[in-house]
């Protein structure tokens, strides 16, 4: 097959830096553009981001010597070298509306990891194995936007890829009410314990926005496409506290849920077990093999030793038991910079892909 070309706007960052390491040997992508602030276009990336390199891996050889474009006024020279733009720009929600807009008006989709137009009702929140039917939105997007190619798909939050994975097989047994804590790993921040010190020995329980993002964006996940946009879901009820724990990668959530009809444990245990969703059916470069996976220690799962499961791409799911105040409860897991962040937009972009809304045309 020809290799879809590439582009990767907001390059330098730390969300940018795990897109160059998912795309190196990627079989069906190609990238040809790194793009990026005005600070850092026109120095090769190597040069850019020397002594900022946050990844558990080198800068691979190919982007060593790529020379950074800029991702603002460069934009109209980038929309005609690629097939598809990967965005994770650190620029204030607005600034990102209009960027993702433009790219999306100059004929390029637009896959992003950031929140920028996840209430956008037209724009589709995808997590490939729980609502990929969303995508079908991008046709009435089009509509509005006047565009033939052009679109923008997001991910949804990393807080929520742990436990919304986790409730959606359940759904058909009525989720009622849902109590989530979430224990969040620094890099969700963009940060290491080198740039944050002050996160060593220490838990902040706070993260400013988050809460708001894990509560509502479930309801769009989960919503139908009527009309030509997405209408949220009205239930389950969700409350959540976000915490931030001196953690590298790894968003841990402690869930508990009631039901209409509550199913038996061993029954969910085996439907976790079982589920595959379409990214599985399609066997997506990027998908994992089995998405949810439960563990019977009760010690686990664990973030040290799960989190990188099935290439960082799988659900670990733990503690099944019942609860005296809701019906059920159990805690999950999901690495929140390759599930939650970079690895969720590729695995996104290859379901675009697979399912003819991307084409390779250069």
């Amino acid at each position: 097959m020809n290799k879809y070309k590439v582009g990767i706007v907001g390059a330098t960052g730390m969300v940018g830096q795990r897109f160059i390491t998912l795309m190196d040997g990627h079989p069906w992508f190609e990238t040809v553009v790194l793009a990026a602030s005005s600070r850092t276009a026109g120095k090769a990336y190597g040069e850019a981001i020397s002594g900022r390199w946050k990844m558990d891996v080198p800068v691979p050889e190919w982007a060593e010597n790529m020379v950074i474009m800029n991702a603002d006024t460069d934009a109209e020279k980038i929309a005609g070298m690629v097939d598809f733009i990967f965005c994770a720009v650190d620029m204030n929600k607005d600034e990102i509306r209009a960027l993702e807009t433009r790219y999306a008006q100059l004929e390029c989709p637009v896959v992003s990891n950031n929140s920028a137009h996840r209430g956008t009702p037209d724009v589709p929140m995808v997590i490939p194995e729980v609502n990929p039917e969303h995508i079908k939105v991008i046709d009435d997007q089009k509509k509005r936007l006047g565009t033939k190619r052009g679109f923008i798909a997001v991910k949804s939050n990393c807080s929520i890829q742990s436990y919304v994975p986790a409730l959606h097989p359940l759904m058909k047994f009525g989720v009622s009410k849902v109590l989530a804590c979430t224990y969040q790993a620094i890099s969700g921040a963009g940060k290491n314990f080198e740039t944050w010190p002050e996160m060593v020995d220490n838990l902040i329980p706070y993260i400013g926005g988050e809460e708001e993002k894990s509560e509502q964006e479930p309801m769009k996940v989960w919503g139908k496409v009527e009309g030509g946009v997405i209408v949220p879901a009205v239930k389950p009820q969700i409350t959540t506290q976000c915490l931030r724990v001196p953690v590298t990668n790894g968003h841990m959530a402690a869930v508990f849920v009631s039901f209409d009809n509550c199913p038996n444990i061993e029954e969910v245990k085996e439907i976790w077990k079982n589920f595959k969703g379409r990214a599985q059916e399609l066997e997506l470069p990027t998908a994992p093999k089995q998405f949810l996976h439960y563990f019977e220690e009760d010690n686990m799962p664990q973030t040290k030793l799960c989190r990188n499961l099935e290439n960082g791409m799988a659900v670990s799911i733990g503690r099944l038991r019942p609860d005296t105040q809701y019906d059920l409860k159990f805690v999950c897991l999901s690495h929140n910079t390759l599930r939650g962040a970079a690895g969720g937009a590729v695995l996104l972009a290859e379901l675009l892909c697979a399912e003819g809304y991307i084409d390779a045309i250069h």
